[in-house]
């Protein structure tokens, strides 16, 4: 009975999916398809679980099946995640047509990353004194049980890596296992091997034009390339939604999501004051936040729901020059930085907030003007090198967590909410990005206002 039950589930999870293709066949606007299928996901989640209960047999395989599509779209992602940083740093640096913009490009990018993510580690802080979290104790069920588990074992790779020592190990020795992935750090190592193959090029642009030439030309068709992979695996964002969020519901615990509500709610309390921050800062640099928030709705909208920063990386590009304005090398650098480095939602709000909800439990006063300093020091440094696909919060949270010497208990404790803040989380890092490419430009003086004042410089995800 069981396996006829299973059949009709997935019979089902087909005919959304084709419903979906048929969407798509007849041009319906890609932002449209996927917020269809963020409902269709939570509606039949909700009814899978209500029918069966989370952990029935019929949810997990039938889970497990679906699981094809939602997992094999973020493997997609995170295959391209590399190739896709390489290119943009490096086509970043063959953009630049002045040397002297290198220098401002840079510091007005990692300034504002930084910025921004010791003021959102801060606003987490707040967030929980706020809505009085602090000391707060949550539940422990047998899922949360197995990914504290889990935890310590990850948590060796950090516990033994001081401040100094985890610096040093951004620093790539052997740039292929970087661009394997097989580092916690891989990221941002490509990231700085990257910046050294631009930084070579603009040498050899000065000393050698013909062969700087010749790389540039075939670094424009490797990106071309590149970029159509991305259009490609992007196609697929709608039925990798559909699986990942009827997954979410399927099998999310009903009732520890009410437990942690007050914890839901001062996340993204805090993360939307993120963005309030956000838009007085683009104030500063004389851009309507209304205006930017338009333009900028396919890409924040896609980050939401597909949860990856590196997913929306192409389509972060793309939304800074064509519709707000930016210059191609600001908003290559920024949006290939903004990757693995600050990210104010998972690097920024959430460790901070984890940190001090736990430190008064092995007795620390998270009122003390040293606890404040030492956890926005900590979370800011810390924010380097994280992942821009799934897990980036995680690594983030057990840094900060160790480098304070707290229990890392409470990161496998609220893994039932886990998707339903990251949603929120990952349009606040892809957003600061974006806001890092609009103060650079300006600082360089290559922003467009025309371009941001004309409501038909918009980026619809064309070819999606």
């Amino acid at each position: 009975m069981n396996t006829v039950i299973i059949i009709g589930i997935l019979v089902i999870f087909v005919a959304f999916l084709f419903l979906l293709h048929r969407m798509a066949s007849k041009y319906v606007k890609f932002s449209t398809r996927v917020f269809t299928a963020l409902a269709i996901g939570l509606v039949f989640g909700i009814v899978i679980q209500l029918l069966f209960e989370a952990d029935s047999e019929i949810t997990t395989v039938t889970m497990d099946w679906m699981n094809i599509v939602g997992s094999g779209y973020v493997r997609f992602l995170q295959m391209l995640i590399m190739p896709l940083i390489f290119v943009s740093v490096v086509g970043a640096f063959t953009k630049i047509e002045q040397t002297k913009d290198l220098g401002k490009i840079s510091f007005s990018v990692l300034i504002t990353l930084l910025g921004t993510t010791a003021i959102a580690a801060f606003i987490g802080w707040a967030a929980v004194m706020i809505f009085n979290l602090d000391g707060a104790q949550f539940v422990e069920g047998a899922a949360e049980a197995a990914r504290i588990e889990a935890l310590a074992e990850r948590q060796q790779q950090v516990m033994d890596l001081t401040i100094p020592g985890q610096i040093l190990n951004f620093i790539p020795s052997n740039v292929f296992e970087d661009f394997a992935g097989l580092r916690s750090t891989s990221t941002i190592s490509v990231v700085i091997f990257s910046s050294f193959v631009g930084v070579a090029y603009m040498g050899i642009k000065r000393k050698d034009v013909e062969n700087a030439v010749t790389f540039k030309k075939g670094l424009d068709a490797i990106q071309s390339i590149i970029m159509r992979i991305v259009t490609l695996v992007l196609r697929l964002t709608p039925f990798g939604i559909l699986a990942l969020t009827t997954r979410m519901t399927a099998t999310s615990s009903f009732q520890a999501i009410l437990n942690l509500g007050i914890f839901v709610l001062a996340s993204y309390a805090a993360l939307f004051v993120v963005l309030i921050v956000h838009s007085l800062i683009l104030l500063t640099q004389k851009v309507s936040p209304i205006a930017y928030f338009k333009k900028a709705f396919p890409v924040l909208s896609f980050a939401f729901t597909a949860r990856s920063s590196a997913g929306a990386l192409p389509l972060n590009i793309k939304t800074q020059t064509e519709a707000l304005g930016v210059d191609s090398a600001s908003a290559n650098f920024s949006a290939s930085f903004g990757v693995s480095i600050g990210q104010n939602g998972c690097a920024g709000v959430y460790p901070a907030m984890l940190a001090t909800i736990i430190a008064p439990s092995v007795g620390i006063d998270v009122t003390s003007v040293g606890f404040i300093l030492s956890l926005i020091a900590i979370v800011t440094i810390g924010s380097f090198g994280v992942a821009g696909v799934g897990g980036g919060a995680t690594f983030a949270a057990l840094i900060v967590l160790g480098a304070l010497n707290l229990p890392i208990a409470i990161v496998g404790l609220v893994i039932s909410v886990e998707p339903v803040i990251d949603m929120m989380r990952t349009m606040v890092n892809v957003n600061d990005s974006m806001l890092a490419g609009v103060v650079s430009s300006r600082v360089i003086g290559q922003f467009d206002d025309s371009i941001i004042s004309n409501p038909e410089a918009v980026v619809e995800n064309e070819g999606m």
